[in-house]
């Protein structure tokens, strides 16, 4: 049955409240109903059980039986019988004889008239009780037999002892009255722990109503379920108490992971600190496995509070893949520029020689230029197979020229080695821009690309002439975001390290002959991975 509207559009803490008062009050007027009842019980049998105690004290009375020789018993039952009837507090104490003449009764008018009501197995020595009307009204009564110890105890008179049954109602009144003075106490401790529990459910559920937490509810799985964006929500202690679908494919996460801590979920320690951080991240880089994500966190308080922060993954696998390769492109297309602008200068030296009538000085000097160039377009392009892997080192070795590096290229990879050309331009672009830098400021500026590989590894290692990596350095300069470049630098290294997972391979970092950093990058193209 469905709940009345008014009461659907309370909050959920007054509903609530409203169906705890309401169960408070039916179980106290139950159990005062229950009470009442068997308190009437107890209160007749308790009344029965002391007509039959009464009755049977009268009727051992040694006066009673006496009494009964005389010629007008009356005379001494009657006043006996009242003192007992007012001691013991009952109704009536009723003595007669067997044939039911009475000889006491409260109303000494009835004295010698015929008792009322039943006798059942009293005559025969047995005793009785009943709930009967006599001229009293409705009592409960008991009739036991007098027994004359002289005369080999036979039955020689009856004793009734009675309580009017509204006697025993206005005792009954009396107990009911402290049972529910309990009742009202113990529904005030009920209202007011009911009205305790509702105003911390009020706090709970902001004071939501049933219909608001339902559409809410069913807004929130809707949109979790729809967003094409990892959702991954965290509390102030760092417990996961919300992921969607894709942020469980994004970050390989398992089934169990809500109520889990994030340091437990074996991420990378930047992405962690980057979901537990207390300012605003946006769009930032990290890596997470085989992926490149592009992570924004922002923390989240309600009413003031800190309740813990929100956190949206993209992935930028493809994308990052594809901008390194444009980068590479565009460090080619650099590069040719810059080869343009020199091989200008260098026509420009032809034709001023060939002007001031030294052709021969002319074509030895065009002939020398022709010959280096050429030299090391075979040489790239010999160690190279791929066409556009060879196109990187040829623009990377005209940056060199540049920038005043000794750029050598030695060694060779096999063509259609099994690692694509993207991940090549990614290892060696990443590797050889390092080094260029790490350069920049010593006073011997050389770096080294050595190539070697067959059909099942692959090996490119990298070495300058800077200043080197320290152990922490060395340990550390693979993490997504450590780098000892500016701020905003240090995913090249942890990208190479990804393509040498996938590839079920690994890099190793040490200290070159030259003095500087070496990366060693191997790589196994019959181990990839997804």
């Amino acid at each position: 049955m469905r709940a009345p509207r008014w009461v659907r559009e309370l909050s959920v803490a007054r509903q609530i409240l409203l169906l705890q008062a309401l169960v408070v009050l039916v179980l106290v007027l139950v159990s005062i109903t229950l009470a009442a009842f068997d308190a009437r019980r107890d209160a007749r049998d308790a009344a029965t059980d002391r007509a039959v105690a009464v009755a049977l004290a009268v009727a051992d009375s040694p006066t009673v039986v006496d009494a009964l020789d005389r010629p007008d018993p009356s005379t001494v039952i009657q006043p006996y019988a009242e003192d007992v009837r007012l001691d013991a507090h009952v109704d009536f104490v009723v003595v007669m004889g067997l044939d039911r003449t009475r000889y006491s009764h409260p109303t000494p008018s009835l004295i010698g008239k015929k008792f009322v009501g039943d006798l059942g197995d009293a005559p025969q020595g047995g005793i009785f009780t009943q709930q009967y009307t006599g001229s009293l009204g409705p009592s409960m009564r008991s009739v036991v037999p007098v027994r004359d110890p002289a005369d080999g105890d036979r039955v020689v008179a009856l004793v009734s002892v009675g309580i009017t049954v509204a006697s025993i109602d206005r005792q009954l009144r009396d107990d009911v009255l402290k049972v529910l003075l309990v009742a009202l106490a113990v529904l005030a401790a009920g209202l007011l722990g009911a009205w305790l529990v509702s105003r911390r459910l009020q706090r709970q559920t902001h004071g939501m109503g049933e219909r608001e937490i339902t559409r809410m509810y069913e807004y929130y799985s809707a949109v979790l379920h729809a967003v094409r964006e990892g959702l991954l929500l965290v509390d102030a202690d760092g417990r996961v108490q919300l992921v969607n679908d894709e942020a469980r494919r994004l970050l390989d996460l398992p089934e169990d992971v809500v109520g889990r801590h994030l340091d437990d979920l074996g991420l990378a320690p930047g992405l962690v600190a980057a979901a537990r951080g207390t300012t605003p991240e946006s769009d930032d880089l990290y890596v997470a496995g085989d992926r490149i994500l592009l992570v924004s966190s922002a923390p989240a308080a309600w009413a003031g509070r800190d309740v813990g922060a929100v956190v949206t993954l993209r992935d930028h696998t493809e994308l990052r893949s594809v901008t390194g390769e444009l980068d590479a492109v565009r460090g080619l297309t650099e590069s040719l520029r810059s080869q343009t602008h020199e091989a200008a200068n260098r026509l420009h030296t032809v034709v001023s020689l060939i002007e001031m009538g030294r052709p021969d000085d002319a074509v030895e000097f065009a002939t020398t230029e022709l010959e280096v160039a050429q030299r090391l377009t075979d040489q790239v392009v010999g160690a190279v197979g791929d066409p556009v892997v060879a196109a990187l080192l040829l623009g990377k070795s005209a940056e060199a020229a540049e920038r005043g590096v000794d750029l050598t290229v030695t060694g060779e990879l096999p063509s259609g080695g099994g690692v694509p050309a993207r991940d090549l331009v990614t290892v060696l672009g990443n590797l050889v821009d390092n080094a260029l830098d790490a350069v920049a400021g010593a006073s011997w500026k050389r770096v080294d690309v050595q190539l070697a590989g067959d059909a099942d590894t692959l090996t490119v290692t990298v070495r300058d002439s800077g200043p080197g990596l320290d152990d922490d350095a060395a340990a550390r300069v693979l993490e997504r975001g450590w780098s000892t470049k500016a701020a905003g630098r240090g995913v090249g290294l942890a990208l190479v390290a990804q393509v040498a997972r996938r590839h079920g391979g690994e890099v190793r970092v040490g200290r070159s002959p030259q003095g500087g950093a070496e990366f060693v990058v191997v790589m196994h193209p019959s181990r990839v991975t997804a």
